[in-house]
C-alpha cells in the first residue's frame, strides 16, 4: 500500500492531500508528477525514521526526475539519511552531487563542513597529530566559508567558529 494512503494523523493526511491537488494543477508532464509523488512519499517516511523506505522512495524519484534543481534535493535528503545512520562517506558523496546539480545549496555545504568538523574531532580526541585534525577542520572551514557566502545571515555557530580559529576573512560575512 502506497505511504499516501497509510498516513494516519491529521497533518500528513491535509499535506497530502494538499499536495496531491497541486500536482494535479501544475502543468508538468506525468514523469514529472510520479517523481514527485516518489518524492513526496520518501520525505513522509523519512519523517516516520523509516529509513529504507525513504531511500527507496528517493531512487525512484531520482529515475523519474529530470529537473537538476529537484534532483539536488533528492541527493541532499538522501544525504541526511546516510548522515543520520553515521555512513559518513556516502553521505558526503550525495552531498556533493547536490552541489554539483546546484551550487547554490547553503544546506548541503553546510552539511559537508559539519562532517569534516566531526572527523577533525574524532581525530583530535584520538590523539591523531594535529596536522590530521587540522586538515579535516581546514575542509570544513572552505565549506562553511561557500555555505555563509550564499546565506549570509544563516550558521552563526560556525561564522563564530570561523572567527575564533582564525580561519575567517572578515570581508567574507559582512
Amino acid at each position: 500500500m502506497p505511504r499516501t494512503q497509510r498516513n494516519d494523523n491529521f497533518i500528513d493526511k491535509t499535506f497530502t492531500v494538499m499536495a496531491d491537488i497541486i500536482l494535479k494543477a501544475l502543468p508538468t508532464n506525468k514523469k514529472a508528477k510520479e517523481a514527485f509523488a516518489y518524492y513526496r512519499d520518501g520525505m513522509s517516511a523519512q519523517g516516520d525514521g523509516e529509513y529504507a523506505e525513504a531511500l527507496e522512495n528517493y531512487e525512484e524519484a531520482l529515475k523519474l526526475e529530470e529537473d537538476s534543481n529537484d534532483r539536488s534535493y533528492i541527493l541532499y535528503n538522501m544525504g541526511l539519511i546516510y548522515a543520520s545512520n553515521g555512513d559518513m562517506e556516502q553521505a558526503l558523496e550525495y552531498y556533493q552531487e547536490a552541489i554539483d546539480l546546484n551550487p547554490q545549496m547553503p544546506q548541503a555545504l553546510n552539511n559537508i563542513a559539519v562532517l569534516y568538523h566531526y572527523e577533525g574531532e574524532k581525530a583530535r580526541e584520538a590523539g591523531e597529530k594535529d596536522d590530521v585534525s587540522e586538515a579535516f577542520y581546514d575542509k570544513a572551514a572552505e565549506y562553511w566559508k561557500q555555505a555563509i557566502r550564499i546565506a549570509p545571515n544563516n550558521y552563526m555557530e560556525a561564522q563564530n567558529w570561523l572567527k575564533t580559529t582564525g580561519r575567517s576573512e572578515m570581508d567574507v560575512f559582512f
